[in-house]
């Protein structure tokens, strides 16, 4: 069954956490709430658990109204940031113990320990108390003990954050697979917008309590709402050129000492006439050793390899800077005159003082 939020608020004394929550998860979708520190996403998840109440606002689990419900009457298991395992169970004990606590048999809550366990990769730990565990190790059996349950909805609070980079992104697809074995309806929180892109089915970005855009993945990286999304999601992030305008259907850039690059565009993406933020992804922007048409000048101030890649910082016209993503074999280096030209299909035009996406 699916969720609903409708008209989520919630303030902690005179200080508002959520503004105008307006959601709808569907059944069995893996749903991502994504944004800064602060922004509100782990409070909207405890909402959902039972384990806050929101100042206003309903929470549907299909048709019925679970606002007022108790956190065990809701049917969902929570993996929270923190570990919290019991100190004198073992590692199988700590992951069957809710199965247990329900009359599960012993034999189907050994059966289910060691599948959870085996997905993990910590069959070898099942018999080791919490205080021999490293962080990762605990963030497991803590992620185990959720799993073990199956139940209909998973609400997951940064559980890979005390992971190393290596195992999370190895968890990241466990977790996927093992969302689509169990069928489950899945809410998972993270600052991380990889994360976010490699796992959902959809996103909802969030800021100062309020959803900025409520998306696929793809739909997010290619049609960003407004500029904050455009630079949160997307790894580099988005560059924004300031002082570009549209005039007679192209894009125009300012580019210092008079000199402007200019654009064309379509007749549908061109609009009215009228100043525009220009924002274009650092993969978009393509990077020329020898002088282009309608191209800004530019020169590289910094490389970084990043294995098959290449991220170059680019200075151009009165100190502003882009960022471009190269091949790794581009022979470029710190100094090198280049030139700058950009795909109009690509290009993401946003207005300057409210910062709303103005592509159709």
């Amino acid at each position: 069954m699916a969720i609903r939020l409708e008209h989520i608020y919630k303030s902690f004394g005179p200080v508002p956490v959520l503004k105008d929550v307006d959601l709808e998860f569907p059944e069995r979708e893996f749903i991502t709430l994504v944004g800064p520190s602060g922004c509100g996403k782990t409070t909207l998840l405890r909402i959902l658990a039972g384990l806050e109440t929101a100042s206003s606002g309903a929470i549907y689990h299909g048709a019925q109204r679970v606002s007022d419900l108790a956190p065990g009457k809701r049917d969902v298991a929570m993996v929270f940031q923190s570990y919290a395992l019991y100190p004198h169970m073992n590692v199988h004990g700590n992951i069957g113990y809710g199965l247990k606590v329900r009359g599960t048999p012993r034999d189907e809550i050994d059966r289910r320990v060691r599948e959870v366990a085996r997905v993990l990769e910590i069959e070898h730990l099942l018999d080791r108390k919490p205080k021999q565990l490293s962080g990762g190790q605990r963030q497991r059996v803590a992620l185990g003990r959720a799993m073990v349950r199956k139940p209909w909805l998973f609400l997951m609070d940064e559980p890979l954050s005390n992971l190393d980079a290596k195992l999370r992104v190895t968890m990241r697809g466990e977790l996927k697979r093992f969302h689509l074995r169990l069928e489950a309806t899945t809410v998972y929180v993270t600052h991380d917008q990889l994360e976010a892109m490699t796992m959902s089915d959809k996103i909802a970005v969030m800021d100062q309590g309020v959803v900025q855009q409520y998306a696929t993945p793809a739909e997010i990286y290619d049609r960003p709402a407004n500029t904050f999304v455009a630079g949160f999601i997307g790894s580099p992030p988005m560059n924004f050129v300031a002082g570009a305008a549209i005039a007679d259907g192209r894009v125009e850039i300012a580019c210092g000492n008079g000199a402007r690059a200019r654009i064309a565009l379509s007749p549908l993406a061109a609009g009215a006439d009228r100043p525009v933020l220009l924002g274009v992804r650092p993969q978009d922007l393509r990077v020329h050793p020898s002088r282009q048409d309608d191209a800004i000048a530019a020169r590289v101030s910094l490389v970084q390899l990043l294995g098959s890649e290449k991220l170059i910082d680019l200075s151009f016209g009165d100190g502003r800077e882009l960022t471009a993503q190269v091949k790794a074999d581009a022979q470029l280096a710190v100094g090198d005159a280049v030139w700058l030209t950009f795909d109009p299909s690509r290009l993401h035009l946003f207005d300057p003082d409210s910062g709303r996406n103005l592509r159709p």
